[in-house]
């Protein structure tokens, strides 16, 4: 079947005030969606000194990982905290959020990050002590890591048992109880919901 993806541009004027811009550190990376991308050079001409990272997906923050030893924080254009929260963590830079359609300005809160590491570290003490793990496959095009799912699955510390899927809810999961911990190698995202989910990256 063959897929047609539209990007979906949104025509919203971004502009900060003043009083927000000063708020923001000299060396500032600028990172957005794919829906505020077009406008990401009209936002950099208004923070002066900034660097353009680019576009960030909820499983995807490598572009604003490329560029964290240049800036001292990060200013995310978009709504919501799905993906200031992932920059935050994959980079361990403060990240400001400049919502375009309230026009309010935030920054991800430090007890955030804190209770999303300690989630992650529970999950860690999962895995090491589970004995039946099973491995998350995704069947969608970019997300699918089956090589490194039977690569894990052939290790003799654990007994594997490799799952695949194209949408995954805690239903499906919860059909499996003989499963003690789940190794997610689709959008990291996933291993948010759960503390006996952990991403493989984290265990390499």
């Amino acid at each position: 079947m063959k897929t047609l993806f539209i990007e979906a541009k949104s025509n919203i004027d971004i502009k900060l005030s003043k009083e927000q811009i000063a708020k923001l550190p000299k060396k500032t990376g600028i990172a957005t969606t794919i829906q505020h991308l077009h406008k990401i050079k009209d936002i950099q001409k208004q923070v002066k000194g900034s660097i353009i990272a680019g576009q960030v997906l909820g499983c995807d923050v490598s572009a604003a990982k490329k560029i964290k030893s240049k800036v001292d924080a990060f200013l995310y254009v978009g709504s919501g905290n799905f993906h200031p929260l992932g920059i935050a963590m994959e980079t361990g830079k403060e990240v400001f959020c400049f919502n375009p359609f309230t026009k309010k300005l935030s920054k991800i809160a430090k007890d955030e990050i804190e209770k999303y590491s300690k989630r992650k570290k529970a999950s860690l003490v999962k895995f090491l002590s589970a004995e039946k793990v099973g491995i998350l496959v995704s069947t969608k095009p970019g997300q699918n890591r089956m090589k490194d799912a039977v690569k894990l699955s052939k290790r003799k510390d654990k007994e594997y048992f490799l799952f695949a899927f194209d949408t995954l809810n805690e239903i499906d999961l919860e059909n499996f109880p003989f499963i003690q911990c789940w190794v997610n190698t689709a959008c990291p995202r996933i291993a948010d919901s759960k503390a006996n989910i952990i991403n493989i990256d984290d265990i390499k």
